[in-house]
Formats: structure tokens, C-alpha cells, sequence
């Protein structure tokens, strides 16, 4: 759906994104994330066509961003600014027949889309009037106008209470499931990382790191931790069966132990936890999160 081969922007001396190269397979949720000033925004508005890229090429559905056909594909193409502005006299319906007069979508289905979005109740209120989380959803809603192959959203789910962003994200899987594409940018870690099909990670403009979140936990071999409760009678046997876990580091307590263990010893370690049986009291295991893999190749 979507490629980028050697992709470079600069703003005076700030090199903001340098020779990305990156493809989007159609259908999937990619997620982009890096630290502030990494180059995500820029990087979403060169697929827009928002800005011109300085060299290489960037093409959408085989379609150019800087040729004579995008004009027609941006029709197509949902986008959720980071910061959401609108005319705070109109009201929410107003607003998005004003979205959908300038995208040449039709007024049919804003009534609807403002039902989806729960906005319905406030939909002839002003938009002055909206709280934040308010203003967020009907910026999404404007993003969904004329049913787009592709959305770029960049930190969508600012704003949004616990409901909303699960309304959110399951839009989004509602929307893929029928073929659609989704770019968002997110600072949200762990509200992202089971549900993105893949992350491209960016730092100081360079793509460092594009997968799978799990494949590239494994790529890293971040550790794992184990974490389990003793009981009195049993610790002696439990110390002795944990000194002998090769890959291991313990830190014991006095009723309850962890182990950090090198994920490739994932197995080994839960069975020989698991056949000590009642002189452990429960078990978690924690495997590393996006958080973590964010840190392993930011501060790296």
C-alpha cells in the first residue's frame, strides 16, 4: 500500500528524516513511534503530501505523492492531526458537512458517523462547548469521511477516556477487516502494543527498528521476568532449584523471588518452576513490553 525508498527531509539545518526506506503492507495497523523530535510527524506528512520530500521516492497504492495522480488518492485518505482545530461557532453536525464539503464526500453519512462516534446527544451544540475528548472524537469522525483505503493518525487517542479509546481501536479493527490501512503515531505505549500489527521505531529521523513487536522483542532478546510467591517450608528447595537455572539472575526476597531470564530459557524455567509444585505459591510472568523494546533502541 504504501512505499518509501530513501525518503529524506530537512527544515534548514535539522535533518528531520533521513533515507527512510519502509513498506506498508494494505490492510494492516502500523504503528510509529520514537522519542519527541524523532521525525514521526514529518514523516506522516510526507505521505500526505503536506510537505514535499527533499529526495527519494514515496508512492501510495502505486500512485507517486509528488505526481499528477495524488491529487485524485488524497480523496481517499483519512488524516487526524496531532492537534485538532475547528470553528469553535459551528456545531459538530456544521462541522463535519464542512469536512465533507471540502473533500467532496457527500453530507449523507455525517449524521451516522457522529452516532458512531458518540457524539449524537452534542451534534448541534457548538463546538466551543466540547471537551477535549469531545473534539477528538469529531476529528476522528472527520478522518472517516468517504470511507478512506488509508487513515494517518497522529497520537489519535489524546483526550480519550478508557471507553473511548476502546470505541477507538475498535473502529480501526472494523476498518481493517474491510481492507483499510492504518498509519498512527502514539506516545500510548502499552495502549498500542497489542494492537498494531507491526511498529516501525524512529530515531533522529532514521527508522532504527520495523516488525512485529514480538519478533523484535525477540530480535533484542530483552529478558524476561519470573515472579512467584515462596512458602517457608519450601524456600530451601526453591533457592537450590534456582541457583542451578542457567541464564538466570534471582532476586529473593523473604516470601517471594524473581527470576530474570534470558526468553530463549522461557520453558525451561516455568518447568522447573512448575515441578516444584506446592513450595511455590502463584506465578506471573512478565514478558518485556513496548516500553521496554522503545528504551533497548532509544537509549542504545
Amino acid at each position: 500500500m504504501i512505499e518509501l525508498q530513501g525518503v529524506s527531509r530537512s527544515f534548514g539545518a535539522v535533518q528531520a528524516v533521513r533515507a527512510v526506506d519502509l513498506e506498508v503492507r494494505a490492510g494492516e495497523i502500523f504503528g510509529l513511534i520514537g522519542p519527541n523530535g524523532a521525525g514521526k510527524s514529518t514523516l506522516l506528512r510526507l505521505l500526505l503530501g503536506l510537505i514535499p520530500a527533499d529526495s527519494g521516492d514515496l508512492t501510495i497504492g502505486g500512485v507517486a505523492v509528488a505526481g499528477p495522480g495524488f491529487r485524485e488518492l488524497r480523496r481517499r485518505i483519512g488524516y487526524l492531526p496531532e492537534n485538532v482545530v475547528f470553528y469553535d461557532n459551528l456545531s459538530g453536525l456544521e462541522t463535519l458537512r464542512f469536512f465533507a464539503d471540502l473533500r467532496g464526500t457527500g453530507r449523507q453519512a455525517c449524521a451516522e458517523l457522529l452516532e458512531r462516534l458518540g457524539l449524537a446527544a452534542a451534534a448541534r451544540r457548538p463546538v466551543r462547548g466540547y471537551s477535549r475528548g469531545m473534539r477528538q472524537r469529531l476529528g476522528f469522525a472527520q478522518a472517516l469521511l468517504g470511507e478512506p483505503q488509508l487513515l494517518v493518525l497522529d497520537e489519535p487517542a489524546t483526550g480519550l477516556d478508557p471507553a473511548g479509546v476502546r470505541d477507538f481501536y475498535r473502529i480501526l479493527a472494523e476498518l481493517r477487516a474491510r481492507g483499510a490501512t492504518v498509519i498512527l503515531s502514539s506516545h500510548n505505549l502499552a495502549e498500542i502494543q497489542d494492537r498494531v500489527d507491526r511498529i516501525g521505531l524512529i530515531r533522529d529521523g532514521r527508522l532504527r527498528a520495523v516488525g512485529a513487536v514480538q519478533a523484535l522483542r525477540e530480535e533484542r532478546r530483552l529478558p524476561l521476568s519470573v515472579n512467584f510467591g515462596l512458602r517457608p517450608e519450601g524456600r530451601a528447595e526453591v533457592l537450590r532449584v534456582v541457583a542451578a537455572l542457567p541464564g538466570c539472575r534471582a532476586e529473593v526476597g523473604a516470601d517471594r523471588a524473581t527470576l530474570i531470564c534470558d526468553p530463549a530459557r522461557r520453558m525451561e524455567v516455568l518447568a522447573a518452576l512448575l515441578a516444584l509444585g506446592t513450595a511455590i505459591t502463584d506465578l506471573r510472568l512478565r514478558e518485556p513490553s513496548l516500553e521496554d523494546l522503545f528504551l533497548a533502541y532509544t537509549e542504545s
